[in-house]
C-alpha cells in the first residue's frame, strides 16, 4: 500500500470570493443612489448628466439587431426539426395573448377599486391639448392593418438601420430557413455567423462595464428634471401603478412560475442586474442582450431564446397592458367622465389590439393609450396631458414588468418544449 501523501495547507488552492463591490448589480445600485442624491441636491447638474444615460442606451441598442439576427439565423439553420420553429412560435404567441389579457383585466379591476383619478375635477377645456397632439397623430397612423404591414420592411437594410426588432426577427427567420434548406453548401455561412455571435456577446460584456455610468446618467436626469416634489397629486396614480406592477409579478407571474416548477423570487434574484438597469434607464431594451444570455445559461436553447424574447418585446407587453387600462380609467375619473360597463369593455377590447399596434414607435405605450381613448368620444384625449409629465416614472415599472414577463415566458415555453427538467432549472436558479 503506497504511503499517504501529506498536503500542506499552503498547497491547497483557496477559492477567493470577489469583493461585493465588483458585482455589476452593486455598482448599478450605488450609481442609482448617487444619482438620486445629485438630483435632489443639484437638479441642474443632474439634468446635465442625461447624455451619459442616452449614450449607454445607444451602445446597447446599436448591437441588439445584429445579435438577434445572428442568434435566430444560426439557431434555425442548426435545427434538425424545423417544425419546432412554428411550434415554439405558436406556443409563445398563445402564452403572450393569455397573460397580456390578464394584465389588461387587472388594470381595469384596480382602476375601479382604487379610483386613482377621483377628486381631480379637471375641466377638459383647460388642458393643453397641443401636448398630446403629436402622440394622437402617431396613434392614428398605427392601426391593425398598418401594424401587420409594418412587420415587412421596405428593404433588408432598412430594418437594421431603424432598429426595428420585429422586422429583424422576420428577416432572420426567412434567412435561417433559407440557410437550412441550402444544406451543406451553407455551412461556411453558418459557421461564420456562429463565430460572429460569440464576438457580439463579448462586445456586450464590454459594454456592460459602462452600465453603472449609464444608470447614473439616466436616473440623475429623471430626478433632476421631474423630482419627487413635482409628482404632487399624481403620486396616488404612480403608487397605484407601482404596487399593481409588483403584485402582478409576485402573484400572477409567481403563480405561473410555481405551476411550472420554479420560484419567481429566485428568478428575480437571478436577473437582479437587469432589473436595476431597466429601472434606471426606463428602457427594457438595455437588458435584452444579457437577459438572453442568462436564459441560455438556465438551459433554454439559443433558437428558442432568440425567437421568444425579441417577439415578446412586441407581443408580450404585460407592463404596458397594466398601464393602458389603469391610465385610461384615471383620465376618465380625473375629468369626471362616467364610463358604463360596455364602454369599459370597449376600452379593454381595443387595448388588446393597440397594445401591439404601436410597437416600434417612440413612446409606444403612451401612443397606444391615446389610440385607445379615441374610441370613447366622451373621454377627452386632452386629459392625457395630465400624465404626460409623469410618464417617465410610470415607464420605469412598465418596462420592468415587460422585461420580467418575457423572461418568465421564455422559461415556460422552454419547459413546454422539454428542453430541460424542472429540477435542473431549480438547481440552476439556486
Amino acid at each position: 500500500m503506497p504511503p499517504a501523501v501529506e498536503v500542506s495547507e499552503s498547497e491547497v488552492p483557496i477559492e477567493r470570493r470577489q469583493p461585493f463591490y465588483t458585482s455589476l448589480w452593486v455598482q448599478v445600485l450605488i450609481a442609482m443612489v448617487l444619482a438620486v442624491v445629485l438630483g435632489l441636491i443639484s437638479p441642474s447638474r443632474a439634468i446635465a448628466m442625461k447624455p451619459l444615460g442616452d449614450a449607454f442606451i445607444r451602445l446597447i441598442t446599436m448591437i441588439i439587431t445584429v445579435l438577434i439576427f445572428c442568434t435566430v439565423v444560426t439557431g434555425i439553420a442548426g435545427m434538425q426539426d424545423l417544425k419546432k420553429v412554428g411550434r415554439v412560435g405558436g406556443k409563445a404567441l398563445l402564452y403572450f395573448e393569455i397573460v397580456s389579457t390578464i394584465a389588461l383585466v387587472i388594470g381595469l379591476i384596480v382602476g375601479n377599486l382604487v379610483h386613482p383619478g377621483s377628486g381631480f375635477n379637471v375641466n377638459a377645456a383647460s388642458l393643453d391639448a397641443r401636448a398630446v397632439a403629436e402622440y394622437a397623430g402617431q396613434a392614428k397612423a398605427q392601426g391593425v392593418t398598418e401594424f401587420l404591414m409594418h412587420i415587412i420592411p421596405t428593404t433588408v437594410t432598412d430594418a437594421f438601420a431603424r432598429g426595428d426588432i420585429l422586422q429583424v426577427v422576420f428577416i432572420s427567420i426567412l434567412f435561417g430557413f433559407g440557410l437550412s434548406s441550402a444544406g451543406p453548401r451553407a455551412k461556411p455561412i453558418v459557421a461564420l455567423l456562429e463565430s460572429l455571435t460569440q464576438v457580439i456577446f463579448r462586445i456586450v460584456n464590454i459594454l456592460m462595464l459602462f452600465a453603472p455610468i449609464g444608470a447614473f446618467g439616466a436616473m440623475a436626469f429623471t430626478i433632476g428634471k421631474y423630482g419627487f416634489a413635482s409628482l404632487g397629486p399624481l403620486v396616488k396614480l404612480i403608487a397605484t401603478f407601482w404596487a399593481t406592477s409588483i403584485l402582478f409579478v409576485l402573484v400572477v407571474l409567481g403563480t405561473i412560475a410555481a405551476v411550472a416548477g420554479f420560484n419567481i423570487v429566485k428568478f428575480l434574484l437571478h436577473i437582479k442586474e437587469e432589473i436595476l438597469l431597466v429601472l434606471a434607464t426606463s428602457s427594457s431594451e438595455t437588458a435584452l442582450p444579457t437577459l438572453m444570455e442568462k436564459l441560455e445559461k438556465l438551459g433554454c436553447s439559443r433558437p428558442l431564446v432568440a425567437l421568444v424574447v425579441p417577439t415578446g418585446y412586441t407581443f408580450n407587453t404585460d407592463g404596458s397592458s397594466l398601464y393602458m387600462t389603469l391610465a385610461a380609467l384615471f383620465v376618465a375619473q380625473a375629468t369626471n367622465t362616467h364610463l358604463t360597463l360596455l364602454q369599459q369593455l370597449t376600452i379593454f377590447s381595443v387595448a388588446t389590439l393597440t397594445s401591439k399596434g404601436a410597437s416600434g414607435v417612440q413612446g409606444a405605450s403612451f401612443i397606444a393609450l391615446v389610440a385607445t381613448l379615441s374610441v370613447i368620444p366622451t373621454i377627452p384625449v386632452a386629459g392625457m396631458a395630465l400624465i404626460l409629465g409623469i410618464d417617465r416614472f410610470m415607464s420605469m415599472f412598465r418596462a420592468l414588468v415587460n422585461m420580467i414577463g418575457n423572461g418568465v415566458a421564455t422559461l415556460i415555453v422552454a419547459l413546454w418544449e422539454h428542453e430541460f427538467k424542472r429540477e435542473a432549472l431549480q438547481s440552476r436558479l439556486a
